[in-house]
């Protein structure tokens, strides 16, 4: 594993990182992903001031990260109990009451 040196921006500015090589792509794209949501407040918005465009893109961002580790909790236990009622059909259907 080799490290890499890339420049990323960021509400406008650059930023020098050292990442590994399986990193680069997803560091990329989570740069890119920032800067359209400040973008977009931006346009939609009367907010000029960056710092307050990299808050509200913040707060989006990890909203929607934990409403999606939220949903994969909800379907995990999903699948638990699917899984143990399956279970309990077999057993009722192998035993004689």
């Amino acid at each position: 594993m080799s490290d890499l040196s890339i420049k990323i921006t960021v509400g406008g500015r650059v930023y020098p990182l050292t990442v590994s090589v399986e990193e680069e792509e997803f560091i990329r794209k989570a740069a890119d992903l920032i800067e359209d949501h400040v973008k977009k407040f931006q346009e939609n918005y009367a907010v000029k001031d960056k710092q307050d465009l990299l808050a509200m893109t913040a707060l989006q961002i990890a909203t929607q990260n934990l409403l999606l580790s939220d949903k994969k909790e909800v379907d995990a236990a999903k699948n638990e109990l699917e899984q143990i009622e399956a279970k309990l059909d077999f057993y009722l259907e192998n035993t004689s009451i």
